[in-house]
């Protein structure tokens, strides 16, 4: 089976008054990813959050389906615990009304921010992470049922595909459970057992709109055209999720050139290694057998590629040679009939 290729963009801000120039990239990176032929373009939702600047998905993705034509595009996701499920089936009716065909709902239960930040978003202060499998039925209710009350204006042409994004069990079997398709990401929890995908397709219960399981693997990628610089770029990654995590970045992400003089600790080390089954970092060659590999031991149907390297130009290049290694392993592969 020839995997499909899938990109999600966090408009990566390289610092805190950087944000104009990471979106304005995410516009480009959504025009270049089309033209290679990618099958669809998700942004992410993160608050608080300095070096992302894509706080709000719906937002942008209006922007994006203005700068593209053909590509998918959608959420990756929208955290659905922070908002109505009537606000947020209307808002993506809308998008689709904008860009018919197009657009996919992915949903979350995770904050994409830290507990205080929740709280905030929250209009009673009080977050609804508990209530998320109702939530997500009733968001289905106002997506798909012309019967459902209040109605949402203007329906969509056609329904909006709402996928399920997780990386534990809970959310594989609601997935399962609810007909949708399933985004694992492992970029976000490396540990993430193999068998999660696997879990969902057994327990899959077909609905109208998705009658066979479908599953993505989203990844962090790194490729460039020698492994050294592909690692390059991967360390900088890490050090700068690292510092963040650590309350140490104050904001400024380090540069390819700090990076490599950047003194590794034990715990700078341990945290590295804790992502290494995560992702996939070397040349086109090397990159390309890492993704099969890794998509094959977790059951995946499709990948998408997190490439969050410190220079736009090298994001580019990691998904223009991607995209040329599977297009190189497609011709290969024998014809079947």
């Amino acid at each position: 089976m020839t995997l499909k290729l899938s990109v999600l963009d966090q408009s990566l801000a390289r610092s805190r008054d950087a944000a104009h120039t990471a979106l304005q990239e995410t516009l480009r990176m959504a025009r270049w990813c089309e033209e290679l032929g990618y099958e669809r373009f998700w942004v992410s939702e993160h608050h608080a959050f300095p070096s992302v600047a894509g706080s709000a998905p719906e937002v942008l993705l209006a922007a994006i389906g203005a700068a593209t034509s053909t590509i998918r595009i959608g959420s990756g996701g929208i955290m659905l615990p922070h908002y109505s499920p009537y606000k947020v089936a209307e808002v993506f009716s809308l998008l689709a009304n904008l860009y018919p065909g197009r657009v996919d709902l992915g949903i979350g239960r995770a904050p994409g921010a830290d507990m205080d930040t929740a709280v905030a978003l929250a209009p009673d202060g009080r977050p609804r992470f508990a209530q998320f499998p109702q939530q997500t039925a009733r968001l289905s209710e106002y997506l798909w049922d012309d019967q459902a009350r209040p109605l949402v204006s203007p329906r969509a042409p056609r329904p909006v595909p709402l996928w399920m994004l997780g990386s534990s069990p809970d959310s594989a079997v609601l997935a399962a459970q609810r007909g949708l398709p399933y985004n694992l990401g492992l970029f976000i929890n490396p540990q993430a057992d193999a068998r999660l995908i696997g879990l969902y397709k057994t327990h899959f219960q077909p609905s109208a709109l998705q009658p066979e399981p479908y599953a993505i693997l989203t990844l962090s990628v790194f490729c460039a055209d020698t492994e050294e610089r592909a690692r390059a770029m991967q360390l900088t990654y890490d050090l700068n999720l690292f510092r963040f995590f650590t309350g140490r970045s104050g904001g400024e992400s380090l540069t390819p050139e700090q990076a490599a003089e950047y003194p590794l600790g034990p715990q700078e080390h341990a945290f590295i290694a804790s992502r290494e089954n995560s992702r996939a970092a070397g040349t086109p060659v090397q990159v390309r057998e890492q993704i099969e590999r890794l998509a094959a031991a977790h059951g995946a149907d499709e990948v998408m590629a997190v490439t969050n390297m410190y220079h736009f130009a090298d994001r580019k290049r990691s998904f223009e040679l991607l995209r040329g290694a599977f297009a190189r392993r497609e011709s290969q592969l024998p014809e079947t009939g």
